[in-house]
């Protein structure tokens, strides 16, 4: 469809002019409190930087790239995967980081790092794995991230793990607030080196969680309507997005799903982002905070959306939840998920013979505590079709049939 309207080059309204400095209360790297393992610095890039750096060349970043958010892999390539959604989230983070003389960097790394811990076949996975090992513990996908990051990446000879910043790290773990109920990775850490899990983490990691929040909700908004599990008409009376329906069709009229989606997300998430701007602007105005430390020890979040928003987007998620997620198409694929991590988990546990090598010889003995975390571990780095095809392999050995295929 042509466009009727004439070009006009730059619109009249108002220009944003970004900080030129960042505020008091952003985190720098000059007050990094540094690196497990002490390193040099850069000469050419900060601190944060270089966590951003490593975590991009990580292999469980890597991964993400077959790792579904909602719909398992054989779903189809077209909908978001874990990567597809975290950098989404990371160029939210970057610009609100932006509006807010924030360092930009680590709003981007946290945001980059926030779903490495997550298992095959989005939340499906996760809950299956939780349920097969909550005799051990079960399972916590930032209590694993923060496992992957400081022991099982093996790319350096001096340490197990990337050997991130504080700073990184404190917003890995606490980017959804404070943390209480603490899982034996998380404990284990802060034991060693102490992420102060009862406070408020940076403005950084605060920007990124609710980056997190806009980005899946309209992401999921678009594959929903892409996918047919629901119609435009069915989000005319959507809480949030109802209003925003209204207002491209009465512009526009009707449009192909491609130019209504594109309409429709970019509206939402522009709403959504002006009110998070407005509400944090408001917070930070009335706490003052004149440094880093300020922000930790606030009474709550200091990044956040107004209560009304904040009611609004809960109720769209709720819509979300019935439409969506438990959609018949989406919970044939949900059952079939949780099988396939089920007996993995079940046949890995009893048999840990049955595991790669290197996995094996991590074990005790046969579904003991150890060899249970070991296990979860390893399915927990599986990618969707890795996972299928290792539940393959693993049941034909179970069965005696020699190794799948032969």
């Amino acid at each position: 469809m042509e466009s009727t309207e004439k070009p006009l080059g730059r619109l009249a309204g108002p220009i944003f002019d970004p900080p030129s400095q960042k505020a008091a209360y952003a985190t720098t790297p000059a007050q990094s409190k540094g690196r497990l393992y002490p390193e040099p610095e850069s000469a050419t890039r900060t601190c944060y930087q270089r966590d951003r750096d490593r975590i991009i060349h990580s292999t469980a970043f890597r991964r993400l790239k077959h790792k579904t958010q909602v719909f398992v892999q054989y779903e189809g390539d077209y909908y978001r995967t874990r990567l597809t959604h975290s950098l989404e989230v990371a160029q939210i983070a970057r610009s609100l980081a932006r509006v807010f003389g924030l360092d930009e960097d680590l709003a981007e790394t946290i945001a980059l790092s926030h779903d490495l811990g997550h298992t095959p076949f989005g939340h499906a996975g996760e809950e299956a794995l939780n349920e097969a090992t909550g005799d051990f513990g079960g399972f916590d996908h930032n209590a694993h991230a923060l496992k992957l990051v400081t022991e099982l990446e093996h790319r350096y000879a001096g340490f197990d793990g990337l050997n991130l910043t504080w700073e990184t790290l404190e917003g890995l773990v606490k980017h959804n607030g404070p943390v209480t109920e603490l899982a034996p990775a998380i404990r284990s850490f802060d034991a060693k080196w102490s992420l102060e899990l009862s406070s408020w983490p940076g403005l950084e990691a605060q920007a990124a969680s609710l980056a997190d929040d806009i980005a899946y909700v309209n992401h999921d908004i678009d594959d929903g309507l892409r996918a047919g599990l629901f119609s435009a008409d069915d989000l005319r009376d959507a809480p949030l997005a109802g209003g925003h329906v209204h207002a491209v069709l009465a512009r526009y009229g009707p449009l192909n799903l491609s130019r209504f989606v594109g309409e429709l997300v970019r509206r939402l998430m522009s709403d959504l982002i002006e009110d998070l701007i407005a509400e944090t602007s408001r917070r930070l105005k009335e706490a003052v905070p004149a440094t880093t430390a300020a922000v930790r020890a606030n009474h709550g979040p200091l990044v956040a959306l107004s209560p009304y928003m904040t009611a609004k987007l809960a109720s769209l998620k709720a819509f979300l939840f019935e439409r969506m997620y438990r959609h018949p198409k989406v919970m044939v694929s949900v059952a079939r998920a949780k099988e396939i991590v089920r007996e993995l988990c079940l046949a890995l546990r009893t048999e840990p013979a049955l595991l790669p090598s290197d996995w094996a010889e991590a074990c005790g003995t046969s579904n003991d505590a150890q060899t249970a975390s070991v296990v979860r571990d390893y399915i927990a780095g599986m990618t969707d079709n890795f996972a299928i095809e290792e539940h393959r392999r693993v049941v034909h050995m179970k069965l005696g049939c020699g190794p799948a295929g032969s």
